[in-house]
């Protein structure tokens, strides 16, 4: 797996667990919740740009967020109760179906 795919990975998850730790922080009211997400967010920014010498902003940035949507609703419903329906699932759906062809088929995925 080339090195950008990898940054672009830890970018994701990272940004998944701060979206996860912005949930818990309760709107910042708790601390240890609020300083994991501004260090999730921090790393992931960082490993984004990193992402960024070799693929284009916004093939990088339609993965980073088509992925990490599909990770945190996961993880909402896993972790947070929270319930999806049939058309949220499909929606979802049609996001990883969309960064699988860009992935697939695309030219632009690096340069």
């Amino acid at each position: 797996m080339p090195v950008h795919y990898i940054y672009l990975l830890i970018a994701v998850v990272t940004e998944t667990i701060g979206t996860a730790a912005m949930q818990a922080s309760d709107q910042f009211t708790r601390l240890w919740p609020s300083v994991v997400l501004v260090v999730a967010y921090g790393i992931s920014f960082y490993f984004m740009s990193l992402t960024l010498k070799y693929m284009p902003v916004s093939i990088v940035y339609a993965i980073w967020s088509g992925l990490g949507i599909v990770l945190i609703a996961v993880i909402g419903w896993l972790a947070f109760k929270q319930s999806l329906d049939f058309a949220a699932i499909f929606g979802m759906g049609l996001i990883v179906a969309g960064v699988v062809v860009i992935n697939l088929f695309s030219s632009s995925a690096t340069h």
